[in-house]
């Protein structure tokens, strides 16, 4: 059985963990807005969202947006602006938010019909020496339990998600730990 990669890029090797890219996908699947915060349009959008309800706002302020309500006033008004500091947090809490809100939904899409098929891109070799590389080609396997996958990527638990997710790729057999880093990992619910 591989052990874990603890060395990863020695030689040149290219990619993110495969926790990574599965975040990455999730936060794709859950949609939310794409106008970046920096622009206002994205920051209304975003604070919108966060101060809807008495719900919204004790979430955002939960997920680090620990402004007074004074504040938030005023740059729903347009009076003031936020630092890059308040717009980092604002993003993150949206995120955050964003994520809890749809989280339920997007478990039950993907656990429906027996699980969801993912594909995994194998890491990127073409700058390791020809003697070092290894053979590792795409794959494909069915997750039929996403349960810990998705609450740890809820709850922003990076060490959780990369746990769940080596637990996951497991099943691939006894190559699994040449799937820890990848280029990327595709599913769709």
């Amino acid at each position: 059985m591989p052990q874990q990669t603890i060395d990863f890029g020695k030689y040149g090797a290219r990619g993110v963990k495969g926790s990574e890219a599965v975040a990455r996908k999730l936060d794709e699947l859950a949609g939310g807005i794409t106008t970046p915060v920096t622009a206002r349009r994205g920051l209304m959008a975003r604070l919108h969202y966060l101060t809807r309800t008495a719900h919204a706002r004790k979430a955002a302020h939960d997920a680090g947006l620990t402004v007074t309500d004074r504040t938030l006033k005023a740059w729903l008004d347009g009076k003031r602006r936020p630092s890059k500091a308040n717009l980092e947090r604002v993003e993150r809490a949206y995120r955050s938010v964003r994520r809890q809100n749809v989280a339920r939904h997007l478990l039950r899409r993907l656990n429906a019909s027996g699980g969801t098929r993912v594909e995994i891109h194998p890491l990127n070799q073409s700058q390791v020496p020809r003697p070092l590389q290894r053979m590792v080609e795409y794959r494909t396997m069915n997750v039929r339990r996403w349960d810990r996958i998705v609450a740890a990527w809820a709850a922003a638990d990076d060490q959780g998600l990369d746990d769940a997710w080596t637990d996951t790729i497991v099943d691939l057999g006894s190559q699994w730990g040449q799937y820890e880093y990848v280029t990327n990992i595709g599913f769709a619910a």
